[in-house]
């Protein structure tokens, strides 16, 4: 069996011209003033509008501890 209509090259172009994906929209954030992902923590201060969800000093220190553990292994 043979389309009736074929789409051809330009149509198929404009149709999938609204297939691109859109920039990552960033937003401020209210207690440290970096820049995070809409409706996520802040990876800095660990904050979720304007609320302590993660204490990301902690973090660190379990980060920097690692580190350090790993280079003295060397």
């Amino acid at each position: 069996m043979v389309n009736r209509m074929r789409a051809n090259r330009s149509h198929t172009g404009n149709r999938r011209s609204h297939h691109a994906l859109d920039d990552v929209r960033l937003s401020k954030c209210t207690n440290c003033g970096s820049q995070h992902v809409r409706h996520t923590m802040c990876d800095k201060c660990g904050t979720y509008r304007g609320k302590k969800v993660i204490d990301m000093t902690a973090i660190v220190a379990k980060k920097t501890e690692k580190k350090q553990k790993k280079e003295v292994k060397k």
